[in-house]
């Protein structure tokens, strides 16, 4: 196992096959959800979109990654394709799984179950609201409230003694957590595409520094499907 500082290292090659960190003080292990069919083929994903065949062996494999981390809890949106990767981590390690609404992706709406390079603006960048769906402004104040929420949730949980909690959620969701909320590693930079099951950890107390950033090095792991960079990482 390598140790954490081994680990900041490589965050800035979010590729490398790297361990978890011995967890002394507590983290928050930041994960995105497994590969989706919709995720693949471009289109933004309506509520109950499930894991594919790939999603579901990526999130075995972070799964069996996260059996070397006790985590006291974790904590995952509750749209099917994030709930389903929770459950694969919460059976793997037997942490307790709850369910926070505000850990949703960006609700695009009516532009859901359309391809992405159809639609008449890039829904990823738009700042207004999509016909039926969340305004920039809307999902940055939800997610705020989802953080602040976490960070309650780990300082209790290090109260009791616990060192780590797992948070399962969405692209856009990460993306706005690393931008607003997570202090970067020293020259790394915001990562273009955040993979399928992605693992960012950083420190529950603030600034909330991250020890690592977008790790995907569970998928090079002989047999386990990689993670597709033309794949959407949000929506």
């Amino acid at each position: 196992m390598l140790h954490e500082l081994a680990l900041c290292r490589g965050v800035a090659r979010p590729g490398s096959p790297e361990d978890p960190p011995i967890i002394a003080a507590m983290r928050i292990l930041l994960i995105r959800h497994g590969e989706t069919p919709l995720n693949v083929a471009r289109v933004l994903q309506p509520m109950e979109t499930p894991l594919s065949v790939r999603g579901v062996e990526q999130a075995t494999a972070l799964a069996r990654r996260l059996m070397r981390i006790e985590l006291a809890a974790i904590i995952s949106s509750d749209l099917a394709r994030a709930w389903h990767t929770a459950e694969l981590i919460a059976a793997a390690s037997g942490a307790p799984l709850e369910a926070n609404e505000l850990l949703r992706e960006r609700n695009f709406g009516d532009w859901r179950g359309q391809p992405y390079e159809r639609l008449p603006e890039n829904p990823l960048t738009m700042t207004g609201a999509p016909p039926g769906g969340e305004s920039v402004a809307t999902f940055e104040l939800r997610i705020a409230h989802a953080f602040a929420s976490i960070v309650r949730r780990a300082a209790r949980l290090r109260a009791a003694g616990a060192s780590a909690l797992a948070v399962v959620t969405h692209g856009l969701v990460i993306r706005e957590l690393l931008k607003t909320y997570i202090q970067l590693p020293q020259g790394v930079a915001m990562p273009v595409h955040l993979g399928n099951t992605s693992l960012t950890i950083f420190d529950a107390k603030p600034p909330h520094l991250a020890s690592l950033v977008n790790g995907t090095g569970h998928l090079e792991l002989p047999g386990v499907p990689r993670d597709d960079p033309r794949a959407l990482s949000g929506g």
